[in-house]
């Protein structure tokens, strides 16, 4: 079986990691916010790992960075999301803390890619 070049990637396989955790993590919010809060948040998650994998089949650096660019942004809708959620008591403090870790470590080996790409 074919090993992707994004497969290669730890920062695909940490993206991944997070999008379970923060499906996981939705599923507690109140069911009036399944197509409000859980939606946007589950759709801007998985588009991190998406982004990731779809632009490291791109040709040429600027649209790797592009797609690079579009998996951080979408991190950073997810976070927050959740800190709104969390004002509206819907996320515990730890779970936050948690997740957010994640996030961080996710934005910051993004960066770190887009950046090899000497642009």
């Amino acid at each position: 079986m074919r090993i992707y070049g994004f497969e290669k990637l730890e920062v695909w396989h940490d993206a991944k990691n997070l999008a379970v955790l923060v499906y996981q993590m939705t599923d507690s919010l109140p069911n009036t916010e399944k197509f409000g809060l859980v939606n946007q948040i589950r759709r801007a998650i998985i588009s991190v790992s998406s982004n990731i994998a779809e632009g490291s089949s791109r040709s040429t650096k600027k649209d790797q960075a592009h797609f690079y660019t579009m998996a951080y942004s979408s991190m950073i809708e997810v976070l927050s999301q959740l800190l709104i959620s969390y004002e509206l008591g819907y996320v515990s403090k730890s779970k936050l803390v948690e997740v957010r870790q994640e996030i961080e470590k996710v934005t910051n080996k993004l960066n770190a890619l887009r950046n090899s790409l000497n642009l």
